[in-house]
């Protein structure tokens, strides 16, 4: 089982975990809201899961584009 991180906006990998087992708590996934954790983690049939995140390069886009903010998707 894999644990991987893309980003919403880019879709690139942020990052990859290949543990057996983790804690959701180690993750900070107890954290999330119903609502959040449904838009943003993905079960895949294989086992893995998909956590969409955000990347420093889209957040630093956000940061300097505020009303990117209003977008879905603001990489074309």
């Amino acid at each position: 089982m894999a644990i991987i991180y893309n980003c919403r906006h880019c879709g690139n990998v942020i990052g990859k975990l290949d543990q057996p087992v983790v804690e959701t708590s180690m993750l900070g996934l107890d954290r999330l809201t119903s609502k959040e954790k449904q838009e943003m983690i993905y079960y895949k049939e294989n086992g893995d899961v998909d956590i969409q995140a955000i990347c420093e390069d889209c957040e630093d886009a956000l940061g300097s584009h505020p009303h990117y903010h209003e977008l879905d998707f603001f990489i074309q």
